[in-house]
């Protein structure tokens, strides 16, 4: 009786652990409208100066500190690295496969080689220029909600 007890609480809590979210810097709004990912890298432009909260899958993530993620609205669709507002928090190491929802802006810049290098040293995949830099449009999240499938 006592055994089963035990193994129905542990599966239980086992459960109820699979579907915790992690928050990470301020609260993303949840009555917030997501903006579609495909739409910014569409048009990048139009959200680099409204924050806009965006949501996806974590497809890959800085390998060392947690200091960015690679958010894509599907596997194997294109996405976004994703960086954090003055490097003030981080995200799990083992956040590949999290579904995630960020609020922030949109970043268009050239990396410079040295830069490139070291993103692709922790796993970031980049399109390179002719000169080794890359352009990347990315996003710059002031919180991020992480929620394990």
């Amino acid at each position: 009786m006592k055994l089963t007890l035990i193994l129905t609480l542990l599966v239980a809590t086992s459960a109820l652990a699979h579907h915790d979210t992690i928050n990470r810097g301020a609260a993303v709004p949840h009555d917030a409208k997501a903006v579609a990912i495909s739409q910014v890298l569409a048009k990048p432009a139009d959200y680099e100066k409204t924050q806009v909260v965006v949501e996806g899958v974590i497809a890959k993530a800085c390998e060392n500190k947690g200091c960015w993620v690679e958010l894509v609205p599907e596997a194997g669709k294109p996405g976004m690295r994703v960086t954090f507002k003055d490097y003030a928090f981080f995200v799990p190491l083992d956040s590949k496969g999290m579904k995630a929802r960020a609020e922030g802006v949109t970043v268009v810049k050239t990396l410079s080689k040295k830069q490139a290098d070291h993103l692709e040293e922790e796993g970031a995949k980049l399109a390179r220029n002719a000169d080794g830099t890359a352009t990347e449009v990315s996003f710059v999240a002031n919180g991020v909600e992480l929620t394990r499938p």
